[in-house]
């Protein structure tokens, strides 16, 4: 019995601070694609955004030693990484699809070559507050309000669905679209780029190539999840949390079943909860709140 309950400690304690923990990185791409998407862009290229923000935020934490740095530095990586991204398709009117994957190989070939060196350097990273947050944690969990507010109750964020909406109709009522679309873009790269430093330089305090495991592809679909609701992020985010956290007590426990597949639990219910959600926006079209705009080619 004492066996029993040891086992199930394990399992569940401290599961929720675990699952917000695991979310975060997740987190801050979710809402970067968010504010991409509901400008009217489907970035495909987060997942290498994020590694390049990953691999920018180890590099200069292990320079500077400050983990805020690490994060500031991803942050602009991310940024820069999807300027690349807004070239192709604000100023050159390329396929969005086509581009996200470019600069999705682009990440991953830039992140891979630049972080030969760092792999085995040790790094300090945030020291964890009460309860075992750490101020990463706090500012994932802050920025879901503030732009929930901003893109709501805000002219600024009306102007930005707008053109989401229609590019057409926004011009016409005055706004200039393609700073907006650039905006979008380059906001997105740089939330996305600060989940990858997140992950570097908080969650695993490593860098390994290809760390990011998918998290980018999950997020551009947990989006269609939160039905481009940034409040709704934090759900949808803490779902892939929660069964990656599980996940890992489960394989701490010596769990009977395949470390492998348990690897594959969190994507598997995110590709569950994805498909559903899908489906019961098929049957009820006009009611998700997807923007528009995503079914056009951006014309300057």
């Amino acid at each position: 019995m004492g066996a029993h309950m040891s086992g199930v400690d394990i399992l569940f304690s401290g599961l929720l601070v675990s699952a917000i923990r695991s979310a975060t990185p997740l987190l801050f791409a979710l809402l970067g694609e968010c504010i991409t998407q509901r400008v009217g862009k489907i970035n495909l290229g987060v997942e290498g955004q994020m590694l390049v923000g990953a691999v920018a935020g180890y590099g200069a934490c292990v320079v500077s030693g400050n983990a805020w740095l690490g994060l500031l530095a991803g942050a602009l990586a991310g940024a820069l990484l999807s300027c690349v991204f807004a070239l192709l398709t604000v100023a050159a009117e390329a396929n969005a699809f086509a581009s996200g994957l470019a600069v999705w190989m682009l990440g991953a070939g830039l992140s891979a070559y630049a972080g030969t060196r760092l792999v085995g350097q040790p790094i300090e990273g945030f020291t964890p507050l009460a309860g075992g947050l750490t101020p990463t944690i706090l500012l994932a969990l802050a920025l879901v309000p503030l732009i929930g507010l901003w893109l709501y109750h805000t002219r600024s964020g009306l102007r930005w669905r707008a053109v989401g909406e229609s590019t057409a109709s926004a011009r016409a009522a005055g706004i200039a679209t393609w700073p907006v679309v650039v905006g979008g873009i380059v906001v997105g790269g740089l939330l996305s780029g600060l989940g990858g430093a997140a992950l570097s330089v908080d969650y695993t305090r490593t860098w390994a190539e290809g760390m990011t495991d998918g998290r980018g592809l999950v997020a551009v679909g947990l989006v269609i999840v939160a039905r481009w609701n940034p409040w709704l992020t934090l759900p949808a985010a803490l779902l892939f949390g929660l069964t990656e956290a599980l996940s890992l007590r489960l394989q701490a426990a010596d769990s009977a079943i395949s470390a492998h597949l348990l690897h594959t639990l969190p994507y598997l219910v995110s590709l569950l909860v994805f498909v559903v959600t899908c489906i019961r926006l098929r049957a009820r079209p006009g009611h998700g709140g997807a923007p528009a705009g995503l079914q056009a080619v951006f014309d300057r």
